[in-house]
């Protein structure tokens, strides 16, 4: 199958990015390819991009895509290790960093990685194809573990009567499949709740969050990938959730947050000032042109800022 990802909010995201022929830019969830492509093709001879991501599927569909482009380095890592990337390099600074964070619809479409409870397909969700997997967590972690992945990294409310009924599954037999986990949840939700979308979305999100650790490789990529930013570096971050956006929007502003003193103090004593500016002053949302042509693009927000100094 081929590794088919529709890049999303693809015209702002690299409009905002204001790409410098000559600079250097790094996609650090690379894909398909469709961003780096966009910002490798705005690039001069002496322009750099670095395309990053921790699927090896990701990786090789890459670099067919951007094969074209002598200037491009592609590697696969994670996100939050983008000064380690960029050392090996021999790159201390750059120009600026594009995240798309959360799964792609060619990981969702493709059964055998089991990201969707759609299909049929062994519990895995690792983006990466390495470490503990989906199915390691739901059937060795403790009930109040399981309990708190799904309120922490899904906001599930029915996450006591799902962790029951895998508990009563897991006396019987492992949960093995994406379908075994998808009807125990179903089974779980009350009649009335089980309007307005699959009971089992959250249940997946928080599973595939808590396996790859989406949350915590976000807060250390957001700080590292502002860390190697020049004067006038630009950060944009794609996310598909509130959780996501939530920590994105909240250290973006602390980056943006000058002085901390008391309002009633005369002077500044605390000499802070603000590290950064924001590009949009609100999250950048897809348009009814994009939603028609993919609806996946619907929760998407941009959120950019401007390295100050």
């Amino acid at each position: 199958m081929e590794f088919v990802h529709k890049s999303v909010l693809l015209e702002e995201t690299i409009n905002s990015l204001a790409v410098d022929p000559d600079g250097i830019y790094v996609d650090g969830t690379a894909g398909g390819g469709g961003h780096s492509y966009e910002i490798a093709k705005r690039l001069s001879e002496t322009g750099r991009l670095i395309a990053i991501d921790q699927d090896p599927d990701a990786i090789e569909a890459a670099g067919k895509r951007l094969a074209e482009f002598k200037n491009v380095t592609i590697v696969r890592s994670n996100f939050s290790n983008i000064k380690g990337v960029l050392m090996s390099l021999g790159i201390d600074r750059v120009d600026g960093v594009l995240l798309d964070i959360g799964v792609s619809s060619w990981q969702l479409d493709k059964p055998e990685r089991g990201f969707s409870y759609h299909y049929d397909a062994p519990l895995d969700m690792r983006m990466s194809r390495e470490g503990t997997s989906a199915y390691d967590i739901v059937n060795n972690c403790e009930p109040s573990e399981l309990i708190h992945i799904l309120r922490a990294y899904g906001e599930e409310k029915f996450a006591s009567n799902i962790v029951r009924n895998i508990m009563n599954f897991r006396s019987v037999k492992p949960v093995e499949t994406t379908l075994e986990l998808a009807q125990i949840v179903s089974d779980s939700y009350p009649a009335k709740a089980r309007k307005g979308g699959h009971p089992a979305r959250k249940t997946f999100q928080a599973l595939r969050i808590a396996v790859n650790g989406e949350l915590d490789r976000l807060r250390e990529g957001l700080e590292n990938s502002f860390d190697v930013l020049n004067k006038d570096g630009r950060l944009a971050v794609i996310t598909f959730h509130s959780l996501e956006d939530r920590i994105v929007k909240k250290t973006m502003a602390q980056w943006c947050t000058g002085c901390t003193c008391p309002k009633d103090f005369p002077v500044c004593v605390c000499g802070k000032k603000p590290r950064a500016e924001l590009v949009t002053k609100r999250p950048i949302e897809p348009g009814e042109a994009e939603l028609e042509d993919n609806n996946r693009a619907r929760s998407a927000r941009l959120r950019v800022c401007k390295k100050l100094f």
